[in-house]
């Protein structure tokens, strides 16, 4: 398969790339705004498996030009995605009246918008067969208990979560399954900075090795499904 995940430098983004090259089945391209913690990853990658197809590339999703990562990917995937990972995102704790509305608009950017431009860029290069993963939250799950602090956050995710299910509709002529990952707490960096002090019950490695393992079979189960993914009761 050939796959590009964003958001992978630290994580879950990180642990599932992580996942996904051990097999040595897999072409994998990570996105990420860090080039110190791409190159990390690529240290630790070939260390666990000296022939993986592993290729970091520095990205912003919401900011950069993509014809130059089309140009990268049809360099080295022979012009084909079978899956995409949207992975990438940033979370802002802080109470509702504190809120600026740069507040929001940088979590619709980064939570929503930024996902959009990538799957509108590498649409044309997705097969039938293939499979879109969106990366989203509890806090925008309906019905599921929110955590004071989110609202930014959680309609950010609310809105990827709703775009799954029309792209669903839209690309079912084409064969390409779209599903998201409504992803309860793991134990990552951008949760232990938003949370200080809080213990998430679930390790990011076992929340990667899940994403991967979705991202790969979840299509032949589900489509334009928003499923939970928490050890707690929505």
């Amino acid at each position: 398969m050939n796959i590009i995940i964003t958001g992978a430098s630290s994580g879950v983004g990180f642990e599932a790339v992580i996942e996904l090259i051990l097999s040595g089945n897999h072409k994998v391209i990570a996105l990420a705004r860090s080039q110190d913690k791409l190159e990390r990853l690529l240290e630790i990658a070939n260390g666990l498996n000296p022939d993986c197809q592993l290729y970091a590339l520095t990205f912003d999703i919401v900011h950069d030009d993509y014809e130059g990562l089309l140009q990268f990917i049809k360099a080295n995937f022979d012009n084909r995605v079978d899956i995409l990972i949207n992975n990438a995102g940033v979370l802002i704790n802080k109470p509702f009246m504190e809120l600026q509305e740069t507040d929001f608009v940088e979590m619709l950017q980064s939570n929503f918008i930024g996902h959009v431009r990538i799957i509108q860029a590498l649409l044309p290069l997705v097969p039938g067969g293939g499979h879109i993963v969106n990366i989203g939250s509890m806090g925008g799950y309906q019905g599921s208990a929110k955590f004071p602090g989110l609202a930014a956050y959680s309609a950010s995710k609310s809105a990827l979560h709703t775009l799954t299910e029309c792209l669903a509709q839209e690309l079912a002529g084409r064969d390409i399954k779209v599903n998201c990952l409504a992803l309860g707490s793991a134990q990552t960096e951008m949760l232990e900075k938003a949370f200080p002090g809080y213990e998430s019950p679930v390790l990011a490695f076992e929340m990667g090795k899940y994403v991967a393992d979705f991202a790969l079979t979840g299509h032949r189960f589900f489509n334009g499904k928003v499923l939970p993914v928490a050890v707690s009761t929505p």
